[in-house]
């Protein structure tokens, strides 16, 4: 080595690129300004011989070996920074052309890093991660295009990754472009930001990639990219480089209409999806699978899902987890990797075709969201650079003991950015209609499944969980304004007072919540004999008295049919006959009841064992006379409920309801009105929850003129015995129930049925 550049050496400096300890590679590598031009350095393990070339001129320069481990160093004499690569020749004979990273300086810019450490960046996700790009001019003048597709002269294209490590000793990207090596593409650390970052040219879509972090001399993590887009399928976990800003959407005729759209005097009906044992392929009828691939990609299941909602004639499917999770019994609520959609059923694109499609059919998708808590992998956020960087330190605050997770650390604005942005993600990203939020209950309290000694009061002693709340907060004041007509929903189990108030106001800021209230008590009502209904019929009736205290969705869910609960059909008491009777007038009167609605896939048709996420729903049962009669009836309800505002323009208005018999025990019927809005339309609602056949029952109306029957449970084609009232009634001038006017009526067994008012 001539002694210019010998003495140019900064040895001790080197040493940290050769053990790949240094998170300043970019003082090191790369060109640096020396007295008559520029010192180049790189740092390629196994190169023997280094040629760097000017990417203009062609001319060649030897570059010189500083240290056997694979450190070469050369004078460029030129005035300014020039675009340069190098030709390499390795100790085992191959060769190859190879960029360098380190051409090219910091390219996030510092804005972006300070509202991210301010925790108000809720684009980041479009700037940490991995991103394609060209980047033109070199040095100081380098100017990246991100994402780009097309490549103009004298750019250089390549993946730009960013990840937020502050504790890291040093972070490498490593991947299968550069043989898993932590010692090729150091990254660098940009300033105080905690992230490091680095343009790794060449590399394109598709690369699969981890980052390596260094936590001290000793320890080193491998670990998947928090704002990776794409993953491996499987057990495998990399993170893959994926663009999701590409796909050319057909949906804006629906997009714009969701903009106008006021959910509250809307009809919704929700299927619930688990799309991994919704249908699986080539069912064998026994819910087994006979053929290799196990899952439909999402393009296959957008039509299949499509036209059985449509047949059904529900207004949305709500979807567990997509986001990438390792195991499939957790049915995604175990989310390791929260921007990338799970590789089980396909590609980023291929999901974006599946909501698209829906769009397209007049379906609105809601997607499940975890950010209550997050598993404890290896590859995931658990001590992500060595130290509680997502969860908090104290097991007491940072892990779910009856869950085996950890919680995440809300008052770290990093953190909260980072959910607040996953959220608008979904939504911008994926065009998701809505958001559902799990488990938000284990948010709001810190002492939610645990026992004394396990949590640690707040600053004032009590429970609440302050820093969660303000995130939700946040979160739904802006997720307002970011993303107009799409919904914020809340699994919330508990009696939280506000959940769906404005946040402005006081509240949580939520569209709506769960009725887990009114689930829990009306599936124990339906699991009681008839011949002991009487004595529960408090657990009918209840939910009224709070019914308008939050914007409610009745729920029978997932969590209703699994973990040895039985299905909504084995859940109901009797013979064949009487179990379906039973579940008809459930779904009949949860339609009826004020609220949006929600049903789990499979208890549609009435299926007969528990949920089973290793298996197909049994399709086969579909086809059985009494279930088809069941799925014809789910159908029918839905179609009815959409077709009469009554059901629910006024659902979250007291205006809209008129309980006129609900203290009828011994008989176990209830009677009501739904009202549209201005009363336009009117209904009268009987149900009858004993399976006694009434032929003569009198109910007090609120005033004169016809009642028609518009809708019956028991209806033959639903599989009911048939009994109703195919003449209209009118109502005569006889008190009952408190009302001045009556009319008689039969009542089927076990049986709904809806009366439409006619003025006379």
């Amino acid at each position: 080595m001539n002694k210019r550049l010998y003495d140019l050496m900064d040895w001790e400096a080197i040493e940290g690129i050769v053990y790949s300890e240094e998170d300043h590679p970019e003082n090191i590598l790369g060109p640096h300004k020396i007295r008559g031009g520029f010192l180049v350095q790189t740092f390629i393990p196994g190169a023997q011989e280094v040629t760097l070339q000017l990417r203009k001129s062609g001319k060649t320069i030897a570059m010189e070996l500083a240290d056997e481990a694979g450190f070469f160093a050369a004078i460029l004499p030129e005035k300014k920074p020039v675009s340069y690569f190098y030709n390499v020749v390795y100790d085992n004979g191959d060769s190859e052309q190879r960029e360098d990273p380190y051409l090219y300086p910091d390219l996030l810019g510092a804005n972006e890093l300070k509202r991210f450490e301010s925790g108000i960046h809720y684009s980041v996700y479009d700037y940490l991660g991995s991103h394609t790009m060209a980047v033109y001019g070199c040095g100081s003048q380098a100017e990246p295009e991100w994402d780009v597709r097309t490549v103009k002269k004298d750019g250089v294209f390549g993946t730009h990754f960013a990840v937020w490590a502050p504790n890291a000793m040093r972070v490498s990207v490593v991947g299968d472009f550069n043989h898993w090596d932590g010692r090729v593409h150091p990254m660098c650390r940009i300033g105080d930001s905690g992230v490091f970052a680095l343009f790794i040219p060449g590399v394109d879509q598709g690369a699969v990639y981890k980052y390596e972090i260094k936590v001290n001399y000793k320890t080193l993590l491998l670990k998947t990219d928090p704002y990776g887009t794409y993953c491996e399928e499987r057990p495998a976990n990399a993170s893959i480089v994926c663009n999701t800003t590409g796909y050319k959407w057909k949906d804006k005729k629906w997009m714009d209409a969701r903009k106008k759209d006021s959910f509250e005097n809307e009809a919704v009906s929700i299927y619930e999806v688990h799309l991994g044992s919704w249908m699986k392929k080539e069912w064998d009828g026994e819910g087994e699978l006979t053929c290799d691939k196990e899952f439909y990609n999402y393009r296959e299941l957008a039509p299949l899902l499509a036209d059985y909602v449509k047949k059904m004639h529900y207004t949305h499917v709500e979807l567990m987890p997509v986001m990438e999770h390792p195991l499939d019994e957790s049915w995604g609520y175990q989310v390791t990797d929260y921007y990338a959609v799970t590789s089980r059923y396909g590609s980023p694109e291929d999901f974006m075709y599946f909501i698209d499609h829906l769009h397209q059919q007049g379906i609105g998708v809601i997607l499940d969201w975890v950010p209550a808590h997050f598993p404890k992998d290896e590859n995931g956020l658990a001590r992500f650079d060595g130290t509680c960087l997502y969860e908090h330190l104290d097991p007491r605050q940072g892990e779910h003991p009856h869950w085996g997770t950890l919680i995440y650390n809300y008052g770290r604005p990093q953190v909260a950015n980072f959910l607040i942005a996953n959220a608008l993600f979904w939504v911008k990203r994926y065009h998701a209609d809505g958001i559902r939020m799990d488990a938000v209950a284990s948010m709001l309290y810190l002492d939610y499944g645990k026992k004394d000694g396990e949590w640690v009061a707040n600053m004032y002693g009590s429970n609440e969980n302050l820093e969660a709340i303000e995130l939700l907060k946040n979160l739904s004041e802006i997720f307002k304004k970011e993303c107009p007509g799409a919904w914020l929903i809340a699994e919330e189990s508990t009696a939280w007072p506000q959940v769906t108030t404005r946040a402005s106001e006081g509240g949580l800021g939520f569209d709506m919540k769960w009725n887990m209230g009114w689930m829990n008590d009306f599936i124990a009502y339906m699991q009681t004999d008839p011949l002991f209904r009487k004595g529960r019929h408090g657990m009918l009736t209840f939910s009224m008295i709070y019914a308008y205290s939050e914007k409610f969705i009745l729920v029978l869910s997932h969590d209703e049919v699994v973990h040895l609960k039985g299905s909504m059909l084995a859940k109901m008491p009797g013979d064949e006959d009487q179990k379906f009777a039973n579940l008809r007038a459930a779904y009949g009167f949860m339609m009826m009841h004020p609220g949006k609605k929600l049903l789990f896939m499979g208890q549609e048709f009435g299926q007969t064992t528990e949920w089973n996420e290793k298996q197909s729903l049994p399709w086969d049962e579909a086809e059985k006379p009494e279930h088809r009669k069941l799925q014809k009836f789910v159908a029918g309800l839905n179609e009815f409920y959409q077709a009469h505002p009554a059901l629910y323009e006024m659902d979250y208005d007291e205006d809209g309801f008129e309980w006129l018999s609900s203290m009828d025990a011994d008989h176990s019927i209830i009677t009501f009105m739904r009202y549209s809005a201005q009363k336009k339309e009117r209904l009268l609602v009987v149900c009858n929850f004993t399976p006694v056949l009434y032929e003569n029952f009198k109910v007090g109306v609120p005033e004169a003129g016809k009642y028609k029957e518009i809708f019956n449970s028991d209806a033959e084609v639903y599989g009911g015995s048939g009994h109703g009232n195919p003449r209209q009634k009118r109502a005569k001038k006889v008190a009952w129930d408190g009302k001045d006017y009556s009319i008689s009526i039969e009542v089927p067994p076990l049986g709904v049925c809806v009366f439409r008012y006619i003025e006379s």
